[in-house]
């Protein structure tokens, strides 16, 4: 009886160990305020991509529902600079998705993505799709 308690008090304590990195992991904008080049949609195993007419100020918009959207914070950039990059953690256990927009002209190219795992279940898709339709 007293090795399964150890077992458990062990693993417990390394769940604590990985859900608390997760959760407070600092988030570097040096390697995550960039974005690939992209002239397409497209679906990712680990996030999305996306190209939209939003005409000018298609960022500040961008910028106002995704702070309006929950766990969402500003990590870098600015509308001068003309990109941002937001960071959006799960509910449950707090892990980061990136999402990186760049407004072009009268476009906007925006990047979704995960940090942790090979695939973000779709999360980022359905976020930034309903940033877009926000719009």
């Amino acid at each position: 009886m007293g090795r399964y308690i150890v077992f458990l008090v062990i693993i417990l304590a390394l769940l604590a160990i990985v859900v608390g990195y997760i959760r407070l992991v600092p988030s570097d904008p040096a390697a995550w305020h960039r974005m690939p080049d992209f002239t397409a949609d497209a679906d990712l195993d680990t996030g999305v991509q996306r190209v939209v007419d939003t005409g000018p100020g298609g960022l500040a918009r961008l910028a106002e529902v995704a702070l309006n959207t929950p766990r969402t914070t500003w990590l870098a950039g600015s509308e001068g600079e003309g990109m941002m990059t937001f960071v959006t953690r799960s509910r449950f256990w707090g892990f980061p998705d990136y999402t990186t927009a760049r407004q072009e002209q009268d476009r906007l190219y925006i990047y979704g993505r995960l940090r942790f795992g090979g695939s973000d279940m779709g999360v980022n898709k359905a976020r930034v799709d309903g940033w877009i339709a926000a719009l």
